[in-house]
């Protein structure tokens, strides 16, 4: 059902899940989000995550997404979310639009 960083879906189209750097300036060194993206295929998917202006860091991920990650994508009107990868032990941070990933924090 997967591989590669992404997972067809019975209907023919796939999450494509990438870990990468935070882009915003506030975060620390290694800060790092896991961005999850419900598209027709596989280019579409990282052409939606290039829109946003995350380019070159779009190569060699191979974490497909979990089932827990597809159902939160696919639930999401925009089928654009992230989390943060690097919270600590224990705590659970919930899925966000992509917007708020390149706004200042608050």
């Amino acid at each position: 059902m997967g591989g590669g960083g992404f997972t067809r879906l019975p209907g023919g189209s796939v999450v494509v899940a990438v870990s990468l750097p935070r882009p915003s300036a506030e975060a620390g060194a290694g800060s790092r989000v896991r961005v999850l993206v419900h598209a027709a295929n596989r280019p579409r998917a990282l052409t939606r995550l290039r829109n946003f202006g995350l380019r070159a860091v779009l190569r060699g991920n191979a974490e497909p997404p979990t089932p827990d990650e597809v159902t939160a994508v696919l639930h999401h009107p925009d089928g654009v979310v992230w989390r943060s990868v690097s919270v600590p032990d224990g705590a659970t941070e919930l899925w966000h639009p992509i917007g708020s990933l390149f706004r200042p924090a608050v």
